[in-house]
């Protein structure tokens, strides 16, 4: 699937690179805390990457800066061909391509699923309101809850109103997606429905960062999986040899610790 949407990137004259994400040298502080280490990262298009590692090392943060939610203070972030610098115009432009679903839902309680997934790409997109709400059900169906289109957040359950929040992703048509821990705030009951979704997704060659620690998630469709500790990238690697044979102790024990053994 890989291979395919890279090489449909050169033929079908967009001059889309192969790259989708490409970070050098990235350091981010809070103060004098030293957040993220010199993080270097290259992410092809249409590859599936899971960020895995404790609490604190730095994984939400990593992403956030992808989108420019967070600001890095040195290295360079390219997405999508586009350098992450201080202009409003880049960051929007990033933003455009860029979804993103976070731990807690962050749908507007006072709109309908409908009006949440419209909202975007009839006021960013500039896309017709009759058009933008076809899109909307288009994706609602791919998440499996057109049913609950008319229907307010506060009347769905969690795993729902997460499908609703990729849905409202998808619908801005992004080229890339980045995922924050999107299944910590659910019941157990409740993460199988988010990560089918999810899965579904990454068999049609979306590009994915998803920061998760539903390792089997990492197993079945990751490409690569980056373990992260204190700010930095401590192990990279396919997921087969991550599991089986990882190389740093920090990584040994992390996995000991979640997967039990």
């Amino acid at each position: 699937m890989t291979k395919t949407l890279r090489g449909l990137s050169r033929e079908d004259g967009s001059g889309l690179s192969e790259t989708a994400v490409e970070i050098t040298s990235m350091n981010k502080w809070y103060g004098d805390f030293h957040a993220l280490k010199d993080i270097d990262l290259t992410v092809r298009r249409g590859e599936r990457i899971v960020i895995c590692g404790p609490s604190g090392s730095g994984k939400s943060t990593m992403i956030r800066c992808i989108n420019r939610l967070e600001e890095h203070q040195s290295g360079k972030i390219v997405v999508d061909g586009i350098e992450l610098i201080s202009d409003l115009k880049k960051i929007e432009e990033v933003r455009r391509e860029v979804g993103m679903v976070f731990q807690h839902f962050n749908l507007f309680p006072h709109l309908t699923i409908l009006e949440n997934c419209t909202l975007a790409p009839i006021w960013v997109r500039k896309i017709p309101e009759r058009q933008a709400r076809e899109i909307a059900m288009h994706f609602l169906e791919k998440v499996r809850i057109p049913d609950q289109a008319h229907k307010h957040p506060g009347q769905l359950s969690g795993g729902q109103q997460q499908r609703v929040a990729i849905a409202r992703s998808l619908c801005m048509k992004p080229r890339i997606m980045l995922f924050d821990e999107p299944t910590s705030a659910l019941d157990p009951e409740m993460i199988k429905e988010v990560l089918d979704t999810m899965v579904t997704l990454a068999e049609e060659g979306m590009t994915m960062l998803c920061v998760t620690h539903e390792m089997g998630f990492a197993q079945a469709v990751a490409d690569r999986v980056i373990f992260m500790d204190q700010g930095q990238i401590v192990e990279q690697n396919e997921p087969k040899a991550f599991f089986s044979a990882p190389q740093s102790e920090r990584t040994r024990t992390f996995l000991g610790q979640i997967l039990g053994h």
